[in-house]
């Protein structure tokens, strides 16, 4: 076997590969791609055993990450809940990790981070470490919608959405440029909340630029007033939950738990199998209390770096804790400017 390099944006083989894979994800397509690189300059990147004359028949994908601030890496992919490796056989897998840990001093990187969405990768590869760990809440749709209703926290899901009901909350959804307005809004004081930058607008806008037939904004509205707002993706059978924000004066209305039901019942009408609700920490207590009540069980989501770094980074540590107090006192706008410097040395 040899290593080959590829451009999966511009390589048409690779949308083909990402179309009849079992593991690819809403993460692995173009049109996500695309957003990562127009919106933080992120150069994707995908290495295969497959020869140019031939169909693509594995693959793993990365972006390369040039910062001051975080060093030089290689990320299979940043601001991606999960990535799994595109491959059928783990020699193929072996043969693919083996080539790009022999080339990264060569290549002066500084590490490679892998984000699986099953254990199969650090069972195969002992020379990576855990680099973080999360919770993936994912829902299984293919009950009827009384028997998923029921499954609910009959306290904090079930009674929430009866109680949007009688309050006549108005929903909105599609991709309108008034939604996208009144969503980051909504997003720009969830951020301030949790004392965090927003993402830059133009992440949004690139992200339904290049996937307007599966983003979807849900918008409820208290008489005219936006108050809660959901994003999700769809790929083939799975509905992927990204952000969520709310107005906290509003909450009491139960506008979050109501739109994610709509979002659920609508995956289910177009014939989804699976709701991903996306990655927690389980440092985040109300964030990963909250997911439990919709899926009680979920599963273990683990990040592997070779060589290994330490898991404190800019988004963690003493550092982060001092810049989220200055972040809490920045006006909205200058909050706004912060994100489009902050995030892209993230990923």
């Amino acid at each position: 076997m040899r290593l080959y390099q590829v451009d999966p944006i511009q390589d048409t083989r690779w949308a083909e590969l990402v179309k009849r894979h079992p593991a690819a994800s809403v993460f692995h397509t173009i049109g996500w791609l695309s957003a990562l690189q127009y919106t933080y300059g992120y150069d994707p990147v995908a290495f295969t055993t497959s020869p140019p004359d031939a169909p693509l028949k594995n693959a793993l994908v990365f972006c390369q990450i040039n910062s001051w601030l975080t060093g030089r890496r290689m990320v299979s992919l940043p601001f991606s809940d999960h990535c799994e490796p595109l491959c059928d056989s783990s020699k193929e897998l072996e043969f693919l990790v083996h080539h790009l840990q022999s080339n990264l001093s060569h290549r002066k990187w500084r590490y490679l981070e892998v984000r699986p969405a099953t254990a199969r990768f650090g069972e195969v590869h002992g020379s990576f470490s855990p680099a973080a760990k999360y919770f993936l809440h994912v829902m299984d749709l293919r009950p009827d919608s009384d028997a998923l209703l029921h499954s609910f926290d009959r306290d904090s899901v079930q009674r929430r959405i009866q109680r949007a009901g009688r309050a006549g909350l108005v929903e909105k959804w599609g991709t309108s440029d008034e939604l996208v307005r009144d969503f980051y809004r909504l997003f720009v004081l969830t951020r301030r909340r949790h004392r965090l930058p927003p993402i830059p607008r133009s992440w949004f806008w690139n992200l339904i630029q290049d996937n307007s037939q599966t983003v979807t904004i849900r918008v409820a509205y208290s008489d005219t007033k936006p108050i809660a707002a959901i994003l999700t993706l769809g790929f083939r059978d799975v509905v992927y939950y990204k952000y969520g924000c709310s107005d906290q004066a509003y909450n009491g209305l139960g506008g979050m738990p109501w739109l994610l039901w709509n979002a659920i019942v609508a995956a289910k009408s177009s014939g989804a199998l699976q709701f991903d609700m996306g990655r927690t920490e389980e440092s985040h207590t109300g964030l990963l209390a909250f997911k439990n009540h919709w899926v009680s069980q979920p599963r273990a989501l683990v990040y592997w770096n070779f060589p290994a770094v330490s898991a404190v980074g800019p988004a963690h540590g003493w550092k982060m804790r001092v810049a989220q107090r200055i972040f809490s006192t920045m006006p909205e706008n200058m909050l706004v400017i912060a994100g489009k410097l902050f995030y892209r040395h993230i990923g």
